[in-house]
């Protein structure tokens, strides 16, 4: 009786492994315990601006305070943050520590570029604004945090935690849909006797038409976009550059795994 040859298998009948996620893939930390971390920070954060500036820590709730972009992009914000801390929660029970965890890393690039515009107008028009008219409270905590740490923390996110090579060159124009549609709506709210406050039916001096007249808040609002859209051109050309880096490294290590 002979005795039955066993052969061993193949190496392309072994069963694949997949190999360990690296920490720092596609130009993004890929630690999702950081991620969530970092995430609940900002979101403790963006929370605390909001019920301050809405006045609900003081308990003097103001709802006039929902009428301005600045409040209407940190709320955004805020909801574009508890996605991802839902996101990267779900991601890190189902798929483990590395990995990434964003829904859309074009859309979360839309929801920095709203933000970043609070911020940009904020340090542009109204603090020179401000200081003009003899106003020592800028910078306050309330102020810094809506027009400031919220941005910086959208922008820190996509830096750090999302994919990069996702923008797109037309991407920039799209993003300012978002202010735009405001501008429309505040136009038209204050046009039909909405006030922001008693007697001013704009919410910034720049949409001030009774001041301007139509061509100063269309100069206004030209220069504004000018600079929002280059702003964003920004954005995309450091997403590319990221994504390039990345994607050497990634060919690199292939390299190194292979020879």
């Amino acid at each position: 009786m002979s005795k039955a040859v066993v052969t061993p298998p193949a190496a392309s009948d072994l069963p694949a492994v997949e190999p360990h996620a690296p920490l720092l893939a596609d130009a993004a930390i890929g630690w999702r315990p950081l991620a969530l971390a970092y995430r609940l920070i900002a979101v403790t954060l963006i929370a605390t601006g909001v019920a301050r500036n809405a006045g609900i820590v003081d308990g003097t709730f103001d709802a006039t305070t929902l009428l301005y972009y600045t409040m209407v992009s940190n709320l955004i914000c805020l909801g574009w943050m508890l996605v991802l801390v839902a996101r990267t929660t779900g991601d890190l029970r189902g798929s483990g520590t590395r990995g990434t965890s964003t829904p859309s890393a074009r859309l979360s690039g839309a929801v920095m570029m709203a933000i970043t515009v609070t911020m940009l107008i904020y340090l542009v028009v109204l603090v020179p604004t401000r200081v003009t008219a003899g106003d020592t409270d800028i910078f306050s905590l309330t102020d810094t945090l809506v027009h400031v740490a919220t941005p910086a923390l959208l922008i820190a996110d996509w830096l750090l935690f999302v994919p990069k090579g996702a923008f797109r060159w037309t991407d920039p124009l799209a993003w300012i849909l978002v202010p735009y549609a405001y501008l429309v709506w505040a136009f038209v709210y204050g046009a039909l006797g909405g006030e922001f406050v008693p007697g001013q039916r704009y919410p910034y001096p720049f949409m001030d038409v009774g001041a301007l007249g139509i061509p100063g808040v269309t100069q206004w609002v030209v220069a504004l976009t000018i600079a929002l859209v280059a702003v964003g051109f920004v954005f995309v050309v450091i997403d590319r550059l990221l994504a390039r880096v990345a994607g050497r490294q990634r060919a690199e290590r292939d390299h190194t795994r292979l020879s």
